[in-house]
């Protein structure tokens, strides 16, 4: 029944991922359907991302009151029902709600079910958290030839209509499963949302520390990476966009073998390995300009910064007790999410300013990299907390 619960959950997180990646490739297809630019569609990228992190602390104080098991269940059926919302849209305003709630499922998602699969493998947190990292990231890699597919038989409505039904399939098979696994749910949900927080508040923030700048220069990377290699490598568009596409893929065996390691390894050392590869591959990236060098630097972005994802989780999962996980891993993700979120708009905000690329992207790497000097010194210190 174990088995059968992570299996169903890998499948789920693969098309919530889907939905949060499938808007860029349809970004075009919908500016055509509703005669609209494309300041005004690209709205719907910071809809499904802003959804993404609304819920995830709301969604730790109502895991005090609701069973893991329920609330993914519950995700999936919001995700059937944005889904369908956007098949039927009929004007963009109904598309960016439908748009919005799919981030909220999404985001729901990954609160409840990491911290459950941390409860279903108490042993072996990194490795699964791991396997459905590389499920999700699949998702991610695969969106774009999916819904490239799609349109060449039928409209954008149908990429909606396929993942409405297989969302409310899984959905299906998931209350089948939560129901037989009802009397093997041991863990007692923590009624005490705040003393929770006030508990581990030292974990959620050495969390944040560490994946913060991280995150907050990864958003501006990959974003921008386009563009970025467009205007100062000299590169073609579908160039550009296949290394971008490298990136993403290179995210898969990170996600596999990171969370493998993370069960493995001393956790800070090897958050502190992964954080200083970062730091070097970006670097990196604002030196090199042959399209090979650039396409190995791209495979170490991405599997860099994808192993920090598996890494990170089984850190903070495996020092809390179950009955504190939800509480603490939504404010550490929703906390986390925030920061990140603007790395977007700050590199755009420097680069419009009139600072190049290489600048702004070198600036960001030296921030990550005094992080791992005050990360290293506290641990070596012995003021971090334990890893479990």
């Amino acid at each position: 029944m174990r088995r059968h619960l992570f299996g169903t959950l890998c499948g789920l997180v693969f098309l919530m991922n889907f939905g949060r990646t499938v808007f860029a490739p349809l970004l075009e297809p919908l500016m055509v359907a509703f005669a609209v630019d494309k300041a005004t569609v690209g709205v719907l990228v910071s809809l499904v991302w802003l959804g993404t992190a609304i819920p995830r602390i709301p969604m730790g104080y109502v895991l005090t009151h609701v069973s893991r098991r329920r609330a993914v269940l519950a995700t999936g059926v919001l995700l059937s029902a944005a889904s369908g919302l956007l098949v039927v849209a009929n004007s963009l305003v109904v598309v960016q709600a439908g748009t919005l709630l799919l981030g909220v499922a999404t985001g729901a998602y990954f609160v409840a079910a990491v911290p459950l699969i941390a409860e279903l493998y108490p042993n072996a947190v990194g490795r699964n958290v791991g396997i459905h990292g590389a499920a999700a990231q699949l998702a991610a890699v695969l969106a774009p030839s999916i819904v490239i597919g799609v349109l060449f038989f039928a409209s954008w409505r149908a990429v909606f209509a396929l993942l409405a039904v297989a969302a409310v399939s899984f959905s299906v098979v998931l209350a089948a499963v939560v129901r037989e696994s009802q009397t093997a749910d041991g863990a007692t949900p923590d009624r005490e949302f705040l003393a929770a927080l006030r508990s581990h508040w030292r974990l959620v923030a050495t969390g944040l520390l560490m994946v913060g700048v991280a995150g907050f220069t990864w958003q501006g990377l990959f974003n921008f990476y386009v563009t970025y290699l467009k205007a100062t490598k000299g590169m073609s568009a579908s160039t550009a966009n296949l290394l971008l596409t490298v990136v993403f893929a290179a995210g898969l065996p990170a996600f596999w073998f990171g969370g493998r390691l993370a069960d493995r390894l001393p956790h800070v050392p090897y958050i502190l390995a992964i954080l200083t590869g970062f730091v070097g591959s970006v670097v990196a990236l604002t030196r090199v300009g042959e399209p090979l060098a650039v396409l190995v630097v791209s495979v170490a972005i991405g599997y860099s910064i994808h192993s920090l994802f598996p890494a990170l989780d089984t850190y903070v999962l495996s020092a809390l007790p179950d009955e504190n996980r939800d509480a603490a891993y939504a404010s550490f993700t929703g906390l986390s999410l925030l920061v990140e979120a603007n790395g977007t708009a700050a590199v755009g905000t420097l680069t419009e300013a009139g600072y190049g690329f290489d600048a702004v992207f070198g600036g960001l790497a030296a921030l990550v990299g005094g992080v791992v000097l005050v990360v290293a010194a506290l641990y070596v210190t012995g003021r971090l907390p334990s890893g479990g």
